[in-house]
């Protein structure tokens, strides 16, 4: 890609796009800017390029991380101009998905703050097959979930005995109906985290607006990152 009025120096570079100096020669060195060019004494001389690339690469990270923001803007210097377009159109695709897992969410919290759980006795635990046939799903299925990390039961004997709490009963449900509902284990596997047992209600809906914020905050991210992915193909041309 060629650089246009290659007269800014490393320091100005740096100041415009809101980096240290040291972290300009380490974009470059890692491909997010083009390759300076050099004056006779050897001092770096970069140009407009190089600004409009460290700050799409400045959106591009905020929105889908330093890795996958370097692959786009090195991909912008690299061609071809689809590749370009696949890259983003994936990272739009990942935040859909955050999204959809978001709602799966709020329906999974209402569930659980409509089951509290009181006057909890240890008789009131279940083994595999009781809670199997309580959901009306095969033992392996349960297995399946503790290998997955979804629903992991107490182990009550030396010899690795299965026993569900009550809480661990919810959860089950919880699962259950959601598989049914056609979610994939992946996807559950995700979710379940932001979930926290036992928790109230208010800290439970305060934890998924704030996934609710930065989802947002990403996206916006990267409709800046675009219009500077333009400005740098603007300058390639």
């Amino acid at each position: 890609m060629p650089t246009r009025n290659s007269t800014l120096r490393t320091a100005d570079v740096a100041r415009r796009a809101g980096y240290s100096v040291q972290q300009i020669r380490n974009l470059e060195s890692d491909g997010v800017l083009p390759t300076a060019l050099r004056s006779p004494t050897g001092y770096r001389r970069y140009g407009e390029v190089h600004v409009r690339s460290a700050l799409a690469y400045r959106a591009l990270a905020a929105g889908v991380g330093p890795v996958e923001a370097k692959r786009i803007v090195r991909a912008v210097h690299e061609g071809p101009f689809s590749q370009v377009l696949a890259l983003l159109d994936a990272a739009h695709a990942g935040l859909d998905r955050e999204r959809a897992d978001l709602a799966l969410a709020k329906r999974a919290a209402e569930v659980i703050s409509a089951e509290p759980i009181a006057d909890v006795r240890p008789s009131d635990a279940m083994s595999v097959a009781e809670l199997a046939a309580a959901l009306g799903v095969r033992p392996s299925t349960l297995r399946h979930w503790d290998a997955e990390g979804l629903v992991v039961p107490d182990r009550a004997t030396a010899q690795g005995t299965r026993r569900y709490s009550p809480a661990q009963v919810r959860d089950a449900r919880i699962v259950h109906q959601l598989r049914r509902a056609g979610y994939r284990v992946d996807t559950l596997k995700a979710l379940m985290p932001d979930l926290p047992r036992g928790h109230r209600s208010d800290d439970v809906e305060a934890a998924l607006a704030a996934r609710d914020a930065s989802i947002t905050a990403r996206s916006h991210a990267l409709l800046d990152a675009a219009a500077a992915l333009a400005a740098v193909l603007a300058l390639a041309v």
